[in-house]
């Protein structure tokens, strides 16, 4: 059965954060920092799906309201100021919030999977100014399916995770634990005088070209990969060695990095690297808050030669994504501050490396972890999500690691790969050989 024929009566408002709160939303200026202008110039889209006992939506748009009190840059806007600098303008212009009824039920339309045609379920993200939108599915059995889109140079994955768990505690009554912390000079403050070591502007950003991506993007095919608790446990198992501990994160990336290595069949001698997302809070000095709301996320660049990657054992290939991980540390960042600080008179437009939208990165990988993330917080007062998915990646080669909402301890993996090279992954990727 298809998916469902959404209600003709959808109901798009303007949701503002509220007036009656203590802390009135100002129209400041609030400059982009170097770590804003990395990140994703587009917009992030995220479905959670909630069995019923799910409050109403009056209720849930409630919570909104007042979460938003705390969380201004979503309600803003981003803006040129006179200098020709990107700002966010603290207006609390609002969110773009759209209502649906789908009669049918939850339990019908599931699993979700990335094949599933699910655009309806999601507010559009074309030609607007609205920095987060919410889109409420209701199923006719009270289920809920939260569609989200929020713009990545507002905030990154740790921020949103932050920002969904705050609303759901207001929704059941509860306040929000862990205040936002918004002061985004403090954390890219520049040494005197400013000097960067790393060639930043090749590493995080890029001359700005047009890149022809029309060769990828129809070949481009979705899916998600259950790897249970007791796979990860065996893999972990087989990946340490001696005192040598590894993460889940970095013994998965190391086992998922052969097996893609593999179903594409490249050459021996050609080189292939992963760009993995590094959060900074922990690792500048001093720390940043875990509740920093922003981006403060750089990459690091694990790289082999492809008869490595497949012939090297598990441990050798996690040694190398630790390695390249380690080394953005707080002089890595602390050099990235500087050269934001420098560019800032240059006249240069910094373009990030970011890949563009159906690009192919063969023979190389992209992947975000959300394992830290506390999906199973995100409770609205029916209990946490019985599905998650990030509906489309739209490159090739993106991975996204995300704790199961089936089995605690398991992790699903989406992914996108060439239409060539899936079948034979799926048939070798639960293979610890």
């Amino acid at each position: 059965m298809a998916i469902g024929l959404l209600n003709k009566k959808n109901k798009s408002t303007i949701l503002k954060a509220s007036s009656s709160s203590k802390n009135p939303i100002s129209n400041a200026q609030i400059p982009l920092t170097i770590f804003d202008k990395a990140a994703f110039d587009l917009h992030v889209a995220v479905l959670y799906a909630f069995r019923a006992p799910v409050p109403s939506n009056e209720a849930i748009k409630k919570g909104l309201s007042k979460v938003l009190v705390h969380y201004p840059h979503l309600a803003g806007r981003i803006m040129t100021d006179k200098q020709g600098n990107s700002c966010f303008l603290l207006n609390n212009a609002g969110i773009r919030l759209i209502e649906t009824f789908v009669p049918t039920t939850l339990a019908e339309q599931l699993p979700f999977t990335p094949a599933t045609e699910m655009g309806h379920l999601l507010p559009p993200v074309e030609g607007i100014e609205e920095l987060l939108q919410i889109q409420l599915n209701r199923y006719a059995c009270g289920g809920l399916v939260i569609g989200q889109t929020s713009h990545h140079r507002v905030a990154d994955g740790q921020s949103m995770s932050s920002f969904n768990i705050s609303w759901a505690r207001i929704v059941r009554g509860l306040d929000v634990d862990l205040i936002p912390f918004h002061d985004r000079s403090s954390v890219s403050v520049p040494r005197n005088p400013p000097k960067f070591e790393f060639n930043h502007r090749s590493i995080e950003f890029r001359k700005s070209t047009v890149l022809d991506t029309s060769t990828f993007s129809s070949s481009i095919e979705n899916f998600v990969v259950n790897f249970s608790s007791d796979f990860i446990n065996k893999l972990k198992s087989k990946v340490s060695e001696g005192n040598q501990r590894y993460s889940t994160f970095e013994c998965l990336l190391a086992h998922l990095w052969k097996k893609v290595t593999q179903a594409r069949g490249l050459a021996p001698e050609e080189c292939t690297q992963v760009r993995v997302a590094v959060n900074g809070r922990a690792r500048m000095k001093p720390a940043v808050p875990m509740e920093y709301f922003g981006n403060l996320v750089l990459w690091a660049y694990p790289s082999l030669r492809v008869k490595d990657v497949l012939e090297e054992s598990h441990s050798n290939v996690a040694k190398a994504i630790h390695g390249a991980v380690t080394g953005i540390d707080n002089a890595y960042f602390q050099s990235f501050i500087d050269f934001g600080e420098l560019a800032k008179g240059d006249g240069e437009e910094l373009v990030a490396t970011a890949p563009e939208i159906g690009n192919s990165l063969c023979p190389n990988l992209e992947v975000d972890s959300w394992l830290r993330f506390q999906f199973h917080d995100l409770d609205f007062g029916g209990g946490g999500p019985c599905a998650f998915l990030p509906p489309n990646l739209p490159v090739e080669g993106l991975l996204i690691f995300v704790p199961s909402c089936k089995e605690k301890g398991g992790v699903d993996v989406f992914l996108a790969l060439l239409h060539e090279h899936v079948q034979l992954f799926k048939q070798i990727c639960h293979s610890l050989d």
